[in-house]
C-alpha cells in the first residue's frame, strides 16, 4: 500500500469514527494521517472542522439541562457554516461525517428528555428531535417527529420547511413542493437554509442567488423564482377564510410598500408572492380573467422583470 492510499484509508477511518461519535479517536487518526502527509488539504480541513466542534463540545460542561445542551449544539450549526466560509473550499465526505457526529450528540441530549413520554407534545422539542434524526440520516424517524411538530406549529416557517425537506429526501416530491411553498408564504424569514439538505431547495436557492439576491431578501425571492422556474408547481385551492386573510394581507402590504421605503426590499417580493397565490386561486376557480389581468398589472408596476418572466 503506497502512502497516498494509506492516507486515504486513514481519512476514511477517521470519518467512520466520527459517524460513530468517537471524536477523540477520529482526531487521533487524522493526526496519524498528517504524519504521513503533512500538507494533505483534506486532512488539514478535517482537523480544523473537528477541532472547531470539540471546542464547542467542551462548553457543554456549563449546561445541566439536557434540552439546553441539545439546543446549544444545534445553535452552533450556523456559526460553523460561517467558519467554513472563512476556511475555504470543503470536502463533502468530511462535512457529512461532521454532520452525523454533531446531530448524534444533540439527539442524545433530546432523547434523554423524550424518554418518559412527558414531553411528547412539546412542539419545540419535537422539531429539534426531527432535525436531529434528519441530520443523522434517519429520515423515516425524522418524518414522524416533524409531522407532529408541524401539526402544532402550522404557520411556522422552520417547522414547515424542515418537514418539506425531509419529504424531499424521502423522494415525496409533490408533498415537499406544497410544504416548501407554504413555508415561504407563511414565514419566509423562519426558513433556515443552512439546515436544508435536499437538492430540491438547495438548487433553487443557488439559482435565486445567481439572480443577485442575498441575505434576508433571498428568502423572500425564493418563492417567486420557485414559481417562475416551475419548482413550486403544486398548488392547492384556498378555503374561503384563507382567501379573506390573503386579501387582507395584500391590502396591508400594499400600504406598507407605499409607507415604508426602508423595508421595501423585503416587502415587494413578499407582496408579489401573495399576488401569485391570488392568481393561482383565481385560475383554480376559473374566476373572471379581468381579475387575473388586474393582479398581473400590479406585479408589472412593482417589478417589470418578474412580470416579463411570468408572461413568457
Amino acid at each position: 500500500m503506497n502512502m497516498e492510499t494509506s492516507v486515504q484509508a486513514l481519512i476514511q477511518k477517521a470519518y467512520d469514527k466520527l459517524k460513530s461519535s468517537d471524536a477523540a479517536e477520529a482526531l487521533r487518526v487524522l493526526d496519524e494521517a498528517l504524519s504521513l502527509d503533512y500538507d494533505n488539504p483534506e486532512v488539514v480541513y478535517g482537523q480544523k472542522c473537528l477541532n472547531w466542534w470539540l471546542e464547542r463540545i467542551k462548553q457543554l460542561a456549563d449546561f445541566h439541562d439536557p434540552y439546553d445542551k441539545g439546543g446549544f449544539i444545534l445553535s452552533q450549526w450556523k456559526a460553523f457554516y460561517n467558519f467554513l466560509d472563512r476556511i475555504g473550499e470543503g470536502y463533502d465526505a468530511c462535512l457529512y461525517a461532521i454532520r452525523r457526529f454533531v446531530f448524534s450528540a444533540a439527539l442524545q441530549s433530546f432523547e434523554d428528555i423524550l424518554g418518559d413520554g412527558v414531553n411528547q407534545h412539546d412542539p419545540g422539542l419535537l422539531l429539534q428531535v426531527g432535525r436531529c434524526y434528519k441530520g443523522v440520516g434517519n429520515y423515516e424517524e425524522a418524518l414522524k417527529y416533524l409531522e407532529q411538530a408541524a401539526r402544532f406549529k402550522r404557520e411556522d416557517g422552520e417547522s414547515l420547511s424542515e418537514l418539506a425537506d425531509v419529504n424531499a429526501l424521502l423522494e415525496e416530491t409533490r408533498i415537499a413542493k406544497v410544504l416548501f411553498r407554504e413555508a415561504f408564504f407563511t414565514d419566509p424569514q423562519g426558513v433556515n437554509l443552512r439546515s436544508m439538505e435536499s437538492e430540491l431547495i438547495l438548487r433553487l436557492a443557488e439559482r435565486v442567488k445567481e439572480t443577485g439576491h442575498s441575505g434576508q431578501a433571498l428568502l423572500e425571492w425564493i418563492p417567486i423564482y420557485g414559481r417562475l422556474f416551475g419548482v413550486f408547481s403544486v398548488k392547492r385551492e384556498l378555503k374561503s377564510v384563507e382567501l379573506g386573510r390573503l386579501k387582507q394581507s395584500i391590502f396591508s402590504l400594499e400600504n406598507e410598500v407605499r409607507g415604508s421605503p426602508e423595508t421595501v426590499s423585503l416587502l415587494i417580493p413578499r407582496l408579489i408572492n401573495r399576488y401569485f397565490w391570488l392568481i393561482d386561486h383565481y385560475e383554480n376557480i376559473r374566476e373572471d380573467p379581468g381579475l387575473i389581468e388586474e393582479t398581473m398589472l400590479k406585479i408589472k408596476i412593482l417589478n417589470p422583470e418578474i412580470y416579463e418572466r411570468y408572461m413568457h
